[in-house]
């Protein structure tokens, strides 16, 4: 994995300032299921932050009014 985000560095680079809409996606994707693994990862290490969490999202849930 370390391996991927150097060669994206490098790739990155030599693009120059320059990012192709497709490029931007790629790495947007990339982001978005490292940061959904890694929110996997805290819940199952911390167990009872993370209920706590789904609760707060539950009562925030409730309390939205849908118009």
């Amino acid at each position: 994995m370390h391996d991927q985000k150097q060669r994206e560095t490098t790739d990155r680079t030599d693009a120059g300032p320059e990012e192709t809409a497709a490029q931007r996606r790629q790495r947007r994707a990339q982001f978005l299921r490292e940061l959904h693994e890694a929110r996997e990862l805290r819940d199952r290490v911390q167990p009872r932050r993370a209920r706590a969490a789904r609760m707060r999202q539950q009562m925030r849930m409730r309390t939205f009014r849908w118009f």
